[in-house]
């Protein structure tokens, strides 16, 4: 706390003390209010303004320190003032003296309360920045929820000031109007408490519920509008229609075949998408051979000698395509088929909300339907650098079509792609020259991770350039030319082959979302709120071109919550969670990460300590020859609950899977310390990693009381 939070918090706690101390609480009462009514309405009679300045100030000061008694200074404003002036001078001062105490709330407790409940914390928050002027206009609107109570809980929310205001005023006026009406009969009432029959509170409660309803009303009026120049058909074809087989397409198909609806998936190109075809299964079948190769190149280590290992490029990319072929039959149309999907391989536009043009070999057909899940995924993003129309560059999709080694290969972008493609073509013996604008690679990660990375890749002879931005392409006789900024000096990197590996835009164009105004983000990604719903309530979208996250996983993981929303959101929706997502980066070693790493943690505000287990100490990384690599914990401080890990080191993508269970389910470093885990294995690093923290937590005052006990015991 700082010096100003202290000041304020003493300040409250001696004018809080005064009132009490004083017995200003005995004057409160409406026994008081009663007897000295006569007089307190003559003296308003002759000082009008004095009076009404010196109530309000009383009133809001009241408020403000969230005392008692302001259900009777509100029956004396009616008793006093009238209904009218009575009603507008209670109004201004309640509402002002409960933003006061809301101010002070938030000044002094939202960030302790931030840093402690953090994510707690931010899913109030979007829920606030989502309903908070509809929840707290239902709050204010029943009386039996006390006002001071809501004024201080939403100062640690993230509701803003002016929000607050308005709607506390707007929100408290029924109530102050009755009060006020009330006061003005003062000598009819016997006790407060008969002010509020059951049925007026009733009442309220119904009131209370007007907020919400009248959203519900707004969101229906809303569709209706963007739906109006559309003519919704009398039947569907379809219950559901998905475009793009990918891994978000696939998956949403799936379910919607197994819940028994009619579901068509429209697929323009290959099953399984980019996935299958050209990113995560033909990128692991490269990497595994050539860490094959990289692992005959230590064999010594092993105290194998004599190795010699031969290979064909061309062999190693005929694998690639065989592993694919392998894959292919579990995202084939023959499958899905037999899964009850209606599969159709051809082009697809929305021409309607409820109505998808399909273009195949055959024809043209339109289908009705009742929902449209956008799947379309991604495509490897182009940068407009001068000279690149004149370079046969390559790109993440492109790359498994090489044939023929490339023997200086640069590699634009020090992200996941580029980072496991540059390592793989490394170990091959291409020289490999990797080109990154920032000051170190994988700049999601933690700074330490980028170095373990940087060290390897120096070990294996790839060439980093950090802060190198690309300006120009040069054809110059037979060789290539990178023109690049580095530090503001020019440098020339030459190079026969370009990998463009700097990231993937989302696939939003040329099937009609422009023809009837489905909306992008401003990363050009469909923009779709917390059910996967864009602007049509019945168009969703999921995978790479719906963001945030570009992983196989997260796609599927969208797709659920698209397909139940699609076809059963008009009886319940579901917020798709994003509460734990993992991932992983494929170099040598493998880097995986889930929930808040450090820059992450002092990006949000979120108070954090870090337990460390080096896996240069684990029996069987030393075994395998692969001690190298760390587990991270980041927990709240003094707490065994899990915020993130981030695991370097061999297997990490298989490893982290435990905790990613442990933040799902709530399982807690004790909980992970006290399993047992198998020797020897690389998971026994989590068991450790829980161990660290442990020991620094152990109680130190028990614990010397224990060896006395021990010492008296020997006698």
């Amino acid at each position: 706390m700082t010096r100003s939070h202290i000041v304020l918090l003493i300040i409250i706690a001696v004018l809080i003390g005064a009132f009490f101390y004083s017995d200003l609480q005995q004057l409160l009462t409406l026994e008081t209010l009663k007897a000295k009514h006569q007089a307190l309405l003559a003296y308003t009679n002759a000082h009008p303004v004095k009076a009404t300045i010196f109530y309000a100030l009383i009133y809001i000061a009241t408020t403000a320190l969230s005392l008692p008694g302001g259900a009777l200074l509100t029956l004396a404003g009616g008793a006093l003032f009238g209904l009218l002036w009575g009603t507008l001078i209670v109004s201004f001062a309640s509402s002002i003296g409960a933003t006061l105490a809301f101010l002070a709330a938030r000044f002094l407790f939202r960030d302790l309360v931030k840093a402690k409940f953090a994510e707690r914390i931010k899913a109030v928050d979007e829920g606030m920045a989502r309903d908070g002027a509809y929840y707290l206009f239902t709050l204010r609107l029943v009386p039996v929820f006390p006002f001071f109570v809501i004024n201080l809980v939403m100062g640690l929310t993230a509701i803003t000031t002016r929000t607050f205001y308005w709607i506390s005023q707007l929100g408290m006026l029924p109530g102050t109007v009755v009060y006020i009406n009330a006061g003005t009969q003062l000598a009819k009432i016997d006790t407060l408490s008969g002010i509020f029959s059951p049925a007026l509170l009733a009442s309220f409660a119904l009131l209370g519920l007007f907020p919400l309803i009248t959203r519900k009303v707004v969101s229906a009026f809303q569709a209706k509008q963007i739906y109006k120049k559309w003519a919704e058909p009398d039947k569907f074809d379809t219950n559901l229609v998905v475009i793009g087989a990918g891994a978000a397409g696939l998956v949403a198909a799936y379910i919607a075949a197994a819940v028994k609806a009619r579901v068509t998936l429209v697929e323009k190109h290959k099953m399984g998408g980019e996935c299958l075809n050209t990113g995560c299964v033909p990128s692991k079948a490269f990497i595994r051979s050539t860490k094959l190769l990289a692992q005959f190149h230590r064999a010594a280590e092993f105290g194998i000698n004599g190795i010699k290992a031969d290979f064909d490029f061309a062999g190693i990319m005929e694998r690639v395509q065989r592993v694919i072929e392998t894959v292919a039959p579990h995202d084939s149309a023959q499958r899905y088929r037999e899964l009850g999907v209606d599969v159709i391989k051809g082009s697809a536009r929305i021409i309607s909300p409820w109505a998808v043009e399909i273009t195949t070999p055959e024809g043209t057909r339109t289908l009705t339907t009742r929902s449209i899940i956008i799947a379309t995924g991604s495509r490897p993003f182009v940068p407009a650098i001068p000279g690149l129309e004149n370079i046969d560059y390559l790109t993440s999709d492109t790359i498994w079509n090489l044939r023929e080694q490339p023997r200086r290969l640069l590699v634009l972008g020090g992200g996941p792609i580029g980072c496991e493609l540059a390592q793989a073509f490394a170990r091959l013996g291409t020289q490999v020259i990797q080109v990154e604008k920032a000051p170190r690679l994988l700049t999601r990660e933690d700074a330490e991770v980028s170095t373990t990375i940087m060290e390897k890749f120096s070990q294996e002879g790839i060439d980093v350039r950090l802060e190198h931005t690309a300006k120009q392409f040069l054809a110059e006789k037979d060789e290539h030319i990178l023109i690049a900024e580095y530090r503001g000096q020019e440098v020339r990197i030459v190079f026969d082959r370009l990998l463009l590996a700097i990231g993937r835009t989302a696939n939003t164009t040329g099937f009609g979302l422009e023809d009837i105004g489905v909306e992008l983000a401003p990363g050009h990604t469909v923009r779709v709120d917390e059910f996967q719903s864009t602007n049509y309530p019945n168009i969703f979208a999921c995978g790479d071109v719906a963001g945030p996250y570009q992983f196989t996983h997260t796609a599927a993981h969208q797709a659920w919550y698209a397909s139940v929303n699609a076809l059963f959101g008009s009886f319940n929706k579901f917020r798709t969670d994003y509460s734990v997502i993992p991932w992983a980066t494929f170099t040598d070693p493998e880097v995986a990460h889930v929930g808040l790493n450090e820059q992450d943690a002092r990006e949000q505000g979120v108070a954090y300590e870090v337990s460390i287990y080096n896996i240069d100490d684990l029996d069987r990384a030393i075994a395998d020859s692969a001690a190298h690599g760390f587990v991270k914990v980041l927990t709240p401080p003094g707490k065994d609950k899990i915020l993130g890990v981030t695991i370097v080191g061999q297997h990490a993508g298989d490893v982290i899977a435990e905790f990613v269970l442990a933040m799902k389910h709530g399982i807690s470093l004790n909980d992970i310390l006290r399993t047992i885990h198998i020797y020897p294995t690389m998971a026994e690093a989590n068991k450790y990693a829980a161990g660290v923290w442990k020991r620094r937590h152990q109680p130190e005052t028990l614990l010397k009381w224990i060896a006395r006990l021990h010492a008296w015991r020997r006698g």
